[in-house]
C-alpha cells in the first residue's frame, strides 16, 4: 500500500484484476491508502482478509465499496440499515445480501487445512498487586472529577488519555509512573507471566509475549531472560526492518532463542514464528481481529504443535469488562457472517463509562 502511494503511474493503467491482500488495510474510507487504491482501474477486484470486521459494520462497507461500489449504498444509507438491524437484534438481512460474494475459509474447517493442530485459548486472571490498586483507585476519583463539565472533542480525549492510563497500570506501576524500577513483585501480571514462563522453559518449548506497548518491550525481555536463563528476541517499531527478517529467521532455527516479545503493531502480521507453541497477549488490544492475526504468527501453516494462547487480564478492573465487549466484537462477526454493535467507549455516559473503570477491590486481590 506504501508503494502505491508512492507510484501514483499505476493509477493510470488499467488493470484486468487488482487483488488487496491484507485488505484490512483499507477499512477506513477517508485514508489516502484506502482512496489510492479505490482509484485503480480494474476490470475485477478481489479483497484477501481474516477480519472482514475489525471494529464495526462500516469496515464491511470499505471492503464493498472497493470490490463492489454501490452494492452496500453509500456510507450514510449503509450506516441507517445497519443502525436499524441493530435495533431489531439480528443481521440476516445483511447477511443475505453479501453471502453470494464472500467466499469464507476457516482453519477449523479440516477440508480446508487437515493437518493443522489444536489451538486453545485461555484467560489467564491476574490480581492487581497492592501499589497498582492505589495507582488504579487515585486514576478511577481522578476520572471521576476530570468528567464533570468535559464535553465533545475534549471528553472523548480525556476518556482514551485515562483508558490508556489503565491500561499502563494494570501492566505495571513503572509504566504510568516513567520511573525505572519494574521490580516484579509490583505486578500481578509479571507474576502471573513468571508462572507461565516456568512451565514453558521446564518443557523446552518456545513462546511469544505480544504487548501494545513499545516501552514495555525491553523490561519483559529482561525479566524473561533471567527466568529463562538465555536472552531471547524483542521487536517493536524502531527495529529496522532488515533486522527484522533476521530476528524471525534466528527465532525459527535456534533452539536456544526460548522467547519473542513483540509489540502489537510491528510484530502482529506479516511473520511466520511457528516456532512457539505458546502465545501471550501480556495486555489487551480491545480488538479481536488484531489479536487474533497476532495468534496467527505461531498458529498457521507449518505449526506441528498444539498452540496454547493465553490472554492476561487483571480481574476487577477496566480488563476484565472490556474482555466482554472483545468477545461481543467477536459475535458481531458471528452475526453478519454466519448468522450487537459496540458502541465507542468514548459515546458512553458518565456514569457508564465510571461503572466500567471501577476497581472490584475484592476481584482484585482474590484473583
Amino acid at each position: 500500500y506504501a508503494t502505491l502511494l508512492r507510484l501514483p503511474a499505476l493509477a493510470q493503467q488499467r488493470w484486468r484484476l487488482v487483488v488487496a491482500d491484507e485488505a484490512q488495510a483499507i477499512k477506513n474510507p477517508g485514508a489516502k491508502q484506502t482512496r489510492q487504491l479505490k482509484s485503480l482501474q480494474a476490470d475485477a477486484r478481489i479483497a484477501l482478509t481474516g477480519t472482514p470486521v475489525e471494529n464495526r459494520l462500516g469496515d464491511l462497507w470499505s471492503l464493498f465499496d472497493f470490490t463492489h461500489p454501490g452494492l452496500l449504498g453509500s456510507q450514510q444509507v449503509f450506516a441507517d440499515f445497519t443502525r436499524r438491524l441493530q435495533g431489531a437484534e439480528h443481521y440476516a438481512p445483511l447477511r443475505r445480501l453479501v453471502a453470494p460474494y464472500i467466499l469464507r475459509r476457516l482453519k477449523s474447517d479440516k477440508s480446508v487445512i487437515a493437518d493443522l493442530p489444536d489451538k486453545t485459548e485461555l484467560d489467564a486472571w491476574c490480581h492487581l498487586a497492592p501499589a497498582q490498586a492505589a495507582l488504579y483507585q487515585q486514576a478511577v476519583q481522578e476520572l471521576a472529577q476530570a468528567l464533570d463539565g468535559a464535553e465533545g472533542i475534549a471528553r472523548k480525549g480525556l476518556v482514551l488519555a485515562y483508558l490508556m492510563r489503565f491500561k499502563q497500570i494494570c501492566n505495571h506501576p513503572s509504566q504510568w509512573l516513567g520511573d525505572a524500577a519494574w521490580r516484579a513483585e509490583d505486578s500481578g501480571k509479571f507474576a502471573r507471566l513468571r508462572e507461565l514462563a516456568e512451565v514453558v522453559r521446564d518443557k523446552q518449548e518456545k513462546m511469544l509475549v505480544f504487548t501494545q506497548f513499545r516501552e514495555t518491550c525491553e523490561p519483559l525481555a529482561a525479566f524473561l531472560g533471567a527466568l529463562f536463563g538465555r536472552p531471547g528476541l524483542v521487536l517493536h517499531g524502531a527495529t529496522p526492518v532488515a533486522r527484522r527478517r533476521e530476528r524471525v529467521e534466528r527465532f525459527q532455527g535456534d533452539e536456544l532463542v526460548p522467547f519473542f516479545v513483540l509489540s502489537l503493531k510491528a510484530g502482529g502480521s506479516g511473520l511466520n514464528l511457528t516456532a512457539a507453541s505458546h502465545v501471550v497477549h501480556f495486555d489487551r488490544w480491545w480488538n479481536p481481529a488484531v489479536e487474533n492475526q497476532a495468534t496467527d504468527r505461531a498458529y498457521r501453516i507449518g505449526q506441528r504443535r498444539n498452540v496454547l494462547v493465553h490472554k492476561f487480564v487483571c480481574r476487577g478492573t477496566v480488563e476484565e469488562r472490556i474482555d466482554a465487549l472483545i468477545r461481543s466484537k467477536q459475535q458481531l462477526v458471528r452475526d453478519v457472517l454466519e448468522g450487537g454493535a459496540e458502541r465507542l467507549l468514548t459515546e458512553m455516559s458518565d456514569g457508564e463509562l465510571l461503572d466500567l473503570v471501577r476497581l472490584d477491590i475484592h476481584a482484585a486481590h482474590d484473583a
